[in-house]
């Protein structure tokens, strides 16, 4: 705090043509710590120099103190005259209640982020069943019950929670003891001070309590002072978050010049000189006495050492930031000013509550590219490292940075790990796993344990056909997360099973029948029983029913998106195609019929431009029912778990079963109204009537698809797609045997039938 004090003052940029002063009050003790925070509150306006310096009234801001705890009793208390306290290392949640503490700021990140980073760090590692210490203390059960609310949120299961404090009985320190020696997790968050970490460590050690992984707060997890306990060899491999380290350049010669004379009243220097150069600075005693010979220089000691500054630096960072609050009342301009209606401070007589409300809108950048700010709670970023205790060496523990944490990146970028060799508890070099159940294997599901956590279960097997839940795999530097099931049968109609494949063969049969059928037309297309028979609704004819053969084969096959969307519209497009064309058969032999009548003329109303119409009639509305249906709510392919528990169905469900039976209602609709008109001109005079034969097709077409309802609505799996696919070749078939099969007997075996006379009927068949 001196160093930069003077370094402030050096620097004409901040301050210029001022002095900071300050006085230091050491002392032990929360009472005491009372007592100086109150001293430095009071008015003493005591006058040093009339012309150079005056005394101020009170301070402008406080510094301090380390702890929780003492910070909380007298910010409270500064608090209610608006006093800033700037804290280097207090970082209970607490202190962020505005109400409570509305002056009180810190350049140490809030509990509230460290807890919740542990709790990350915990899930991270795949430890969902751990114990949880603290002290007995506002830091210690603030922070912790932090971690715990985080830890669980992520999954993570308390197995205990103890408090305790070192001035507290031995009978709590057994207790947390014994606690640990029956308890089966093995990771153990330690939300404690150093004092308390170490009378921990050495218990546990006298016992023998060993093969454990520590997570330590910030307060501990780099603390030198651990090596005096007996058991600090326990603590080798833990991890932990604590402030970012930091270089303060100029620091190493300042404390190395530091001397007795500069500061005489120094009870702590005063001993430190002593212990250090084994002399003494007081008269008359019997140790050799301390002359201006001994230089910090030439000595090796943690004071002097500048290589781990993690919370000086937060000292550093305050002074600072009261600097630049003072710095910023005495430039600012009215109209730009955070008072009321944007006016500035009095500069003559700066008050604390202005320095309060200056040091909110504090933001500047450190010599080093830090920059620090407060938030509306008075709490800086909220950035770590995580660190981890390799091994200790010389009286130190020696870290590593092992990864960080920065709670002012998005959710998911928080969290970031170094490729670095971690040594974990015990000095293994694998994770350690601590959960209260092993993952239940293939075939098993959890049942939790009555009156337990959740992470606490046991493993029973599943019902049949049920999927097991999901399962861990531990590794040695992270966890993975895997899904594992128990095999059950896929069942769908299949291109290689026998029934696909019969199928198939059908389809293709009726397909390269047809195109023979239409081959043999076209090529007798001049004969008279060809054109006798509407030769161009013959060959249309023709060509959707080698549609509806190829349409079965969409059935057959893995359900897709399209194939589901496929079958069925194509399905009821070429069909009504089909009917359409046999419609405009019917009616052309009736109406030709009615043409032969005296005085009759009807074909002028029905000859080919009226047939062509009719027919692209009759399919455009099937068009649009089948577009409407793919608009509003199409087939899609599901894997249908219920029918079946050993297997699973992949099937297509209709989407919009309004539009299926829509599909298949006009497609019934025209072939009845077909079938009617076929049977009334089934006995017209002709060799060659087509509408007995219309009839007959017609009549199985109706059959077969009058029972596919029931069979539909009633068969399961697999077998519904067969059953489909067999009415559509069935219609098919009956459609090409009847109509077309008793032509091509006369036009093939028969050429002497295939005359005019006899289509005419002149010649007795």
């Amino acid at each position: 705090m001196i160093f930069a004090i003077e370094e402030i003052n050096k620097n004409p940029n901040i301050l210029p043509n001022l002095t900071l002063g300050y006085e230091i009050f050491n002392a032990c003790g929360f009472s005491n710590i009372l007592q100086s925070a109150l001293s430095l509150s009071n008015g003493q306006d005591v006058i040093i120099d009339e012309i150079n310096c005056t005394k101020a009234d009170t301070v402008q801001a406080i510094i301090g103190h380390s702890g929780s705890t003492p910070t909380i009793g007298f910010a409270r208390i500064t608090g209610r005259f608006h006093i800033p306290v700037i804290s280097h290392f207090a970082t209970c949640a607490c202190l962020s209640n505005r109400k409570e503490f509305p002056s009180f700021f810190r350049t140490i990140p809030s509990d509230y982020y460290q807890s919740r980073a542990l709790a990350q760090l915990v899930k991270h590692f795949g430890w969902t069943w751990v114990g949880a210490l603290s002290n007995d203390n506002d830091y210690g059960k603030n922070g912790i019950a932090t971690f715990i609310k985080a830890a669980q949120e992520e999954g993570v299961c308390i197995e205990y929670s103890k408090a305790f404090e070192s001035t507290g009985s031995k009978m709590s320190l057994t207790n947390i003891v014994e606690t640990i020696r029956t308890s089966t997790s093995k990771v153990i968050m330690a939300f404690m001070s150093h004092r308390e970490i170490k009378i921990l460590v050495d218990e546990l050690y006298r016992q023998n309590i060993t093969g454990l992984q520590w997570i330590g707060s910030d307060a501990w997890i780099t603390d030198d002072s651990l090596v005096d306990s007996h058991g600090h060899t326990l603590l080798i491999g833990s991890i932990g978050f604590t402030a970012l380290n930091a270089q303060i350049p100029g620091l190493g010669p300042f404390l190395q010049e530091v001397n007795p004379s500069q500061f005489p009243k120094s009870m702590f220097l005063k001993e430190f000189w002593e212990n250090i150069f084994q002399c003494s600075l007081s008269p008359n005693t019997t140790q050799r006495a301390c002359n201006d010979s001994e230089n910090l220089k030439y000595v090796k000691h943690p004071f002097t050492d500048v290589s781990d500054l993690r919370y000086a630096n937060n000292v550093y960072k305050a002074v600072y930031a009261i600097a630049h609050a003072l710095h910023n009342v005495l430039s600012c301009k009215q109209q730009k000013g955070p008072f009321a209606n944007a006016t500035c401070a009095q500069k003559t007589k700066i008050q604390y509550w202005q320095i309060s409300n200056y040091l909110q809108t504090v933001n500047f950048t450190m010599n080093g590219g830090e920059r620090l700010f407060f938030d509306s709670k008075g709490d800086s970023p909220a950035r770590y490292e995580l660190v981890n205790l390799q091994k200790v060496t010389k009286g130190t523990m020696e870290v590593d940075t092992i990864g960080y944490y920065d709670a002012t990146q998005p959710h998911g970028q928080q969290f970031t790990m170094n490729n670095v060799n971690i040594i974990w508890g015990g000095g293994q070099r694998t994770v350690p796993v601590s959960v209260c159940s092993v993952s239940c294997p293939l075939g098993t599901r959890k049942a939790v344990q009555k009156g337990r956590p959740i992470c606490c279960f046991d493993c029973i097997p599943c019902p049949p056909g049920e999927i097991s839940n999901t399962t861990v795999a531990i590794h040695q530097k992270r966890i993975k997360w895997k899904i594992s099931s128990i095999i059950k049968t896929v069942e769908f109609l299949s291109f290689t099973e026998i029934m696909g494949i019969i199928l198939m063969m059908f389809g293709l049969l009726g397909a390269f029948l047809t195109m023979f059928i239409f081959i043999v037309f076209f090529h007798y297309r001049d004969t008279p029983i060809v054109k006798a028979n509407n030769s161009e609704l013959s060959f249309l004819l023709l060509f959707s029913l080698t549609l509806c053969f190829l349409c079965s084969l969409t059935f057959i096959g893995r359900p897709t998106e399209w194939s589901c969307m496929l079958r069925h519209t194509a399905f009821g497009i070429t069909f009504v195609l089909c009917i359409s064309c046999v419609l405009g058969k019917t009616i052309v032999v009736l109406m030709a019929f009615k043409a032969t009548l005296p005085g009759r003329n009807v074909m002028k109303w029905f000859g080919p431009l009226q047939q062509r119409i009719s027919v692209v009639g009759f399919t455009l509305v099937q068009v649009l029912i089948c577009a409407l249906w793919l608009t509003i709510s199409p087939p899609f392919p599901y894997m249908n778990m219920n029918y079946y528990r050993e297997k699973i169905i992949l099937e297509c469900r209709l989407g919009s079963t309004v539009s299926f039976w829509a599909v298949l209602g006009y497609i019934g609709l025209l072939a009845v109204l077909c079938f009617i008109l076929a049977f009334l001109a089934r006995k017209l005079p002709d060799n060659f009537n087509e509408a007995k034969f219309i009839t007959f097709s017609m009549l199985i077409f109706c059959a077969v698809w009058i029972a596919f309802i029931p069979a539909y609505l009633s068969t399961p799996g697999k077998f519904i797609v067969a059953v489909e696919i067999f009415a559509i070749l069935a219609s098919s078939y009956s459609l090409l045997i009847c109509i077309f099969i008793p032509k091509c007997y006369v036009i093939l075996l028969r050429p002497d039938a295939n005359t005019k006379k006899h289509v005419l009927g002149k010649i007795p068949h």
